[in-house]
């Protein structure tokens, strides 16, 4: 099919030779039908499984790809690449692949998980920088290494050989469908995946819906879009660190305004459950970012009925220390955990009396604090509590109130949460 769109827009020829290129470096990942989700949403779900890449995230692909294009004197100077974590895993397995020296600018927030894989991958032929709180400030530092030292800048989403690599992925969903794809749901960061997985379907499969979800605390690309241009946020929630950027990428802006049909933007603590139930119902790990197209899914419930639907499962890379805050987010999500100062009686028996009187028999204190003043009446305490049933809590404020318990609830109150939880 002709090139219909003005600008740079992946071609099938370029996108072909991406493929060749990556042959022998990158796992051709399966197209595996979900039963459980299918079940769910009455629909044929699929997942694109690039939580089973060699580094387990699409980002390789991208990666190898550009690092490939250059020339051998651009190499022997060396590359640099800022990231928070994905994209630094497939430059630094492209370096020791290749046998190239490359220096890899990461934010010191990036899980500690992510930081080891890189050195695994790369091993003698990476240099780890940890720099800045976020993407926008190491690529700051990176980008100022290059300048100073003639090196060549590894983009994570914003160049052509890395859009062309990404589109790889899009190529193979629609070899490896049946049938056709009536959606297909793309997390978004800084754009790379959307871009080149959504070029590939509107050239190719232009009836397909591509939907593009991001974090609700990094909506770079909906505000973007929103606006006609591109915006950078001015503060972030960096939670979904491989998806939270507050910059989009000028090829991935307008590539994307021109191929997606909706983007969705993602509460947090939805993809915290969605991350929570692959694990325990699929023994799927997923990350956050790599959670964010599946865990879209409930709010097209309506539209994706009786369709043929592919997420693009994009990464596994879930460091194990970040689980229980996975867990508490979800809880928070759900409406199953709350938080209050309670005003408790100074005298003997008060916790007691608190939790005959207002807990169910299945709810759960989850987090106490307190310290007894003895000059008081009342001190106060923080109390966490876990509710068996989320459709209990006007139940439980109402026994607080009949019990005349003094007490602020702290869930939306989030200056106040967060200073003392």
């Amino acid at each position: 099919m002709k090139n219909q769109f003005k600008g740079y827009f992946p071609s099938y020829k370029e996108v072909v030779k991406a493929k060749k290129i990556l042959k022998n470096i990158i796992y051709e990942t399966p197209l595996q039908k979900n039963f459980l989700l299918s079940e769910k949403y009455k629909a044929n779900v699929f997942l694109k499984r690039e939580d089973l890449q060699i580094i387990r995230s699409y980002k390789i692909r991208g990666a190898y790809n550009k690092i490939k294009s250059l020339s051998k004197t651009e190499l022997k100077k060396g590359i640099v690449c800022a990231s928070a974590g994905n994209h630094a895993q497939g430059v630094a397995h492209s370096c020791h692949i290749l046998k190239i020296p490359g220096k890899i600018y990461m934010p010191t927030t990036t899980p500690k998980q992510k930081v080891e894989r890189v050195k695994m991958f790369g091993k003698k032929y990476v240099e780890i920088i940890l720099n800045g709180d976020t993407f926008d400030s190491v690529s700051f530092e990176a980008m100022k290494d290059c300048k100073k030292n003639s090196k060549i800048f590894i983009h994570p989403f914003d160049d052509n050989k890395i859009i062309e690599g990404q589109a790889t992925v899009g190529l193979e969903i629609l070899q490896q469908s049946i049938s056709k794809i009536d959606y297909v749901f793309i997390p978004i960061g800084g754009g790379g995946l959307a871009s080149g997985v959504g070029s590939h379907f509107k050239e190719f499969s232009p009836k397909t819906k591509i939907i593009g979800v991001e974090p609700k605390g990094a909506p770079s690309m909906s505000y973007s879009l929103k606006e006609g241009k591109i915006v950078e946020l001015k503060k972030i929630d960096r939670f979904i660190d491989g998806a939270s950027v507050k910059k989009v990428g000028k090829l991935n802006f307008e590539i994307c305004n021109k191929v997606l049909y909706d983007v969705k933007t993602v509460p947090e603590g939805k993809v915290c459950t969605t991350i929570l139930d692959l694990y325990n119902l699929e023994a799927i790990v997923a990350e956050p970012a790599g959670a964010l197209s599946i865990a879209a899914l409930d709010f097209y419930s309506e539209q994706i009925e009786r369709k043929n639907i592919v997420c693009i499962l994009s990464g596994g890379n879930n460091d194990i220390t970040r689980t229980e805050e996975i867990r508490e987010r979800s809880l928070l999500y759900e409406n199953k955990k709350h938080y209050f100062i309670v005003k408790f009686p100074q005298r003997a028996g008060a916790l007691k009396e608190f939790v005959n009187n207002i807990l169910g028999p299945k709810d759960d204190i989850a987090y106490f604090e307190y310290s007894k003043k003895t000059s008081k009446e009342e001190g106060p305490a923080v109390i966490g509590i876990e509710l068996a049933d989320k459709n209990e809590f006007s139940s439980l404020l109402g026994k607080m109130k009949k019990h005349k318990v003094h007490f602020q609830y702290l869930n939306q109150n989030p200056d106040l949460f967060r200073f003392l939880i």
